[in-house]
């Protein structure tokens, strides 16, 4: 009887064990709805980012079977995705019939020299508006970031004419000019959004680094090339892809600036392959295909810096 009336004693009422029981019940609804929810967020996060995939890379994809297959089974239904009888007759035609090998060294002498100079000029100037302090330092870079709102058509005629005079001029005419590979490259070789990007990276280095730098007797140029250079080194980066990438895509300037075929870019050449009556739509199809490859390739080589460079603005205080 003692030890029945110690353990009727130490029990807890009835009320509190059945409002204990309905809390944990509450808790774990909240828990598995919880979890419902997170599980919903992340299929549709995925089916979203499967559709902007399949939109991106999907032309890509589909250039693969017409560029293995000759014009006239191009049109056969049902159509085949996959090459019944796969032919390299469009590759050989591109490459002895086309000055396919021209338009590529073109394109990366273009490219690639456009993009060393972007890189030059945007990181001084992004260094200029970030660290130094002139008359007008806030009027001139809301002027450059005004000339994003203007389109590219807009001033293609005035650049036009700046070239083709710069050309009569003595001397440097020879060099700058209608068909030339620097009156093809100058005026590409400024972005206004590179000078932004580059000075909104500029500015989040901490202020002790250039105030140490400058008590050991370092001027701006030294400064800018010993200490910011390397530090925004991942910025260099991404904003070097972004330039190659719209260079190497680029055709409203290059269709104007370079009339001749010694001089053409890949995106023109391969406009120019289009007949007005006819069109080999296989040999067009591997030449969009083979000019994607260098672009794709450049893009996975310097995949971590860009995502460094993405994730370097959140990081840094």
């Amino acid at each position: 009887m003692t030890t029945d009336s110690a353990t009727l004693t130490e029990a807890p009422p009835p009320e509190e064990t059945t409002e204990a029981d309905a809390m944990a019940a509450r808790l774990a609804e909240a828990g598995r709805a919880k979890r419902l929810n997170d599980r919903t967020r992340k299929i549709l996060a995925y089916a979203i980012l499967t559709l902007f995939v399949v939109i991106a890379i999907g032309p890509a994809f589909y250039l693969i079977s017409p560029a293995f297959r000759d014009s006239v089974s191009l049109f056969t239904y049902p159509p085949e995705w996959i090459p019944s009888e796969p032919t390299l007759h469009n590759y050989r035609f591109l490459f002895s019939s086309t000055s396919y090998v021209r338009w590529a060294i073109n394109t990366l002498i273009f490219a690639g020299c456009t993009t060393i100079l972007t890189l030059i000029t945007n990181s001084m100037a992004g260094y200029a508006f970030a660290r130094l302090r002139f008359p007008g330092r806030n009027v001139l870079f809301f002027v450059i970031l005004a000339t994003l709102m203007v389109p590219v058509a807009a001033v293609l005629a005035p650049t036009y004419l700046t070239v083709n005079f710069i050309g009569d001029l003595p001397v440097i005419g020879d060099w700058i000019d209608i068909d030339t590979y620097l009156g093809l490259i100058l005026p590409s070789a400024v972005s206004p959004l590179g000078v932004f990007m580059m000075r909104q990276f500029i500015e989040t280095l901490p202020d002790g680094l250039y105030e140490a730098a400058r008590l050991d007797g370092a001027g701006e140029w030294r400064i800018f090339t010993k200490i910011v250079l390397p530090l925004i080194k991942p910025a260099l980066v991404v904003l070097g892809i972004f330039v190659f990438m719209l260079t190497w895509a680029s055709y409203l300037w290059p269709l104007v600036a370079a009339t001749g075929n010694d001089y053409r870019v890949l995106t023109v050449g391969i406009a120019s392959l289009k007949g007005q009556f006819v069109t080999d739509w296989g040999v067009l199809a591997a030449a969009s295909l083979l000019t994607i490859v260098p672009v794709t390739i450049i893009f996975l080589f310097f995949q971590k810096w860009f995502v460094q460079a993405s994730m370097a603005g959140a990081l840094k205080q």
